[in-house]
This record gives structure tokens, C-alpha cells and sequence, in this order.
């Protein structure tokens, strides 16, 4: 694992990622976004597991909905290819997609 796929892998996982643990998922992987993707479907996993919330009445009241959300959001990117790791194989991602075409605007005639 070179410097910008371990930098492009703590820009998706965080901080507090266990480096050794990130090493040891990339080389049995073999890419950045296969590991990203196992490391936050676990993630997601343990939060399904639990509690989604927790209410005490006129005291507190805590939700890991929003959290449970983000990281499929985050998933979904991730499988669509969004946004491109630096180990992605060549041709692949929208870095290579060419849009052609133009288009006039006119304006509407008044009534």
C-alpha cells in the first residue's frame, strides 16, 4: 500500500482506523475501494446490531438512525465508483466519460 492509496483510505474511513488492521484488509484485497467497502459494511453492520434509539422521557434522546443512513449513502458512492481511489484500474469512473452536444435557449414569445 503506497502513501496516496493509505491517504485516500483514512479520507474514507477516518482517523481512527487501526493502520495495522488497514494493511493487513488492503493485501488480502488487493484494492483500496474493496477494503473501504468491507471496513464500512462492519461498520454498518454493528450499527444495525444495535439499539437504533434510545428515549427517556423529558430527559434525553439519542438516534443512530441518521448515522445508519450515512454510511449507506457512503456505501452506495463507494460501489458507483465515486469518487475514484487512487489504485482504480485505468478506464474506469467518470473521468473518462466525454458529453458532446449543445443547445440553444430562446426566449418565448410574450403573449
Amino acid at each position: 500500500m503506497d502513501a496516496a492509496v493509505k491517504a485516500w483510505l483514512i479520507s474514507q474511513l477516518g482517523t481512527k482506523t487501526d493502520l495495522t488492521d488497514l494493511q493487513v484488509r488492503y493485501a488480502r484485497l488487493g484494492t483500496a475501494r474493496a477494503t473501504a467497502l468491507e471496513i464500512l459494511s462492519e461498520r454498518l453492520a454493528d450499527l444495525r446490531a444495535q439499539v437504533a434509539t434510545v428515549n427517556v422521557s423529558s430527559v434525553v434522546s439519542v438516534s443512530i438512525a441518521e448515522n445508519i443512513k450515512a454510511y449507506e449513502r457512503q456505501i452506495a458512492l463507494l460501489q458507483d465508483g465515486t469518487p475514484p481511489a487512487p489504485d482504480d484500474p485505468a478506464g474506469t469512473g467518470d473521468a473518462d466519460t466525454v458529453l458532446l452536444g449543445s443547445f440553444q435557449l430562446v426566449e418565448r414569445p410574450r403573449r
